[in-house]
């Protein structure tokens, strides 16, 4: 892709835990940083890209915020990946070609839930460069995104299909939750920005 040629220059991990009582604001903040290493570079939008599907309780963590953030009005994310139209493993390739016809320099934000360790599951995590969608199911997708955020829902390891199909549901909905009020808190800043410079 065009898109994986933009240089991130802080090149930080950001580990936030969903129980975190400032997590919102910090994934807020995290996401501030990332898009102000890039916005000089013309960028004509920036892309939500929310793998997963609503057929597993473990991998709707995309879906689910996705769908939760449609809800708000906000203008900074264009959103792929929703509960009624999810972005999974059949379709990936698709929709990745739609956001290259759509754009000619996006900022994509990929979305995706993943298992972790035991001591890792409730964190979101915000990481420069693509993510790797499928690899913790031994699925090879197509690496996409110039940053990425991770839900850690569960331990990973033995039998992935059945954990993510077991996954508690309530964690699922906190953590989108919690990233969506982040994402929400960034688009409203990135209008007020926005609104000041004209």
């Amino acid at each position: 892709m065009a898109i994986a040629n933009k240089i991130i220059k802080d090149n930080k991990k950001h580990r936030i835990h969903v129980q975190d009582p400032l997590a919102a604001e910090k994934i807020h903040q995290a996401l501030i940083e990332k898009l102000a290493c890039c916005y000089g570079e013309n960028i004509d939008g920036v892309v939500l890209l929310c793998i997963g599907t609503d057929r597993s309780t473990g991998d709707c963590f995309g879906p689910l915020a996705g769908s939760q953030l449609s809800l708000e009005r906000q203008d900074l994310f264009h959103i792929y990946g929703t509960l009624d139209q999810p972005v999974h493993a059949a379709n990936l390739q698709d929709y990745i070609e739609t956001i290259k016809k759509t754009f000619s320099n996006p900022f994509i934000v990929a979305v995706d839930a993943c298992l972790g360790s035991m001591e890792n599951v409730g964190y979101i995590n915000i990481c420069d460069g693509p993510l790797q969608p499928g690899a913790g199911v031994n699925k090879s997708l197509p690496p996409v995104g110039d940053i990425y955020i991770t839900g850690i829902v569960n331990v990973g390891g033995f039998m992935e299909y059945l954990v993510l199909q077991n996954t508690r549901l309530n964690l699922v909905m906190n953590m989108s939750q919690v990233l969506v009020q982040g994402l929400y808190k960034t688009a409203t800043e990135y209008g007020k920005q926005k609104a000041r410079s004209c």
